[in-house]
């Protein structure tokens, strides 16, 4: 296991394990060697100065058929909603411009063998409530859910968030018609 800085990285990679779904990660102190013909900068930096923004884990699809995971895992808590209070909570899903411009990159690298997606980590104050989520599980004494979005998918229904931050994101309608359980998850569908 490599060293992880965020719990929500943990716990992915603990969900990962337990589950038994074969997967690398990234250590993002090191930088990859590539061939000298790759591109590891952004479009628009000649210099080289905006380096490509790594990604978490290289997930293997038990699958010979679909294809393999480059996964950035995005952290979230989930507010506490009182019941019978009327608010509703919102799963937060932004992303960074980083990611944004990164991941696709990543993808065109790897090859057609591999997909980008964002593997959004809900940490719940408790179990969250029966059929919200298909895959919920406990690590270091918390409650976490997990879902996740083809980059592609991702892309093509993004909004700006916060322009200031460079951010984006996906309506509520479009998270809950995109995002789908980490595992048995036909990833191809956007191939």
């Amino acid at each position: 296991m490599a060293q992880r800085r965020h719990h929500y990285e943990r716990a992915f990679e603990a969900f990962l394990r337990a589950n038994r779904i074969p997967y690398i990660s990234v250590d993002e102190a090191r930088r990859a060697l590539l061939p000298e013909s790759a591109r590891l900068t952004l479009s628009g930096d000649p210099a080289g100065v905006n380096a490509l923004k790594s990604f978490d884990f290289v997930v293997y699809s038990p699958d010979p058929g679909q294809p393999n995971l480059l996964v950035e895992v995005k952290g979230r808590k989930v507010p506490h909603v009182p019941s019978g209070s009327g608010r509703k909570g919102r799963f937060e899903c932004w992303v960074s411009g980083d990611d944004v411009e990164s991941l696709p990159e990543w993808e065109r690298l790897f090859g057609p063998g591999f997909r980008a997606c964002f593997a959004f980590i809900y940490w719940c104050d408790g179990h969250p409530p029966d059929g919200l989520f298909n895959e919920v599980f406990v690590q270091d004494d918390r409650w976490y859910a997990v879902r996740s979005v083809l980059f592609r998918d991702y892309a093509q229904h993004m909004k700006p968030r916060s322009r200031k931050w460079g951010t984006m994101h996906l309506s509520a309608a479009d998270f809950d018609a995109l995002s789908r359980p980490m595992l048995g998850v036909p990833h191809a569908a956007s191939a």
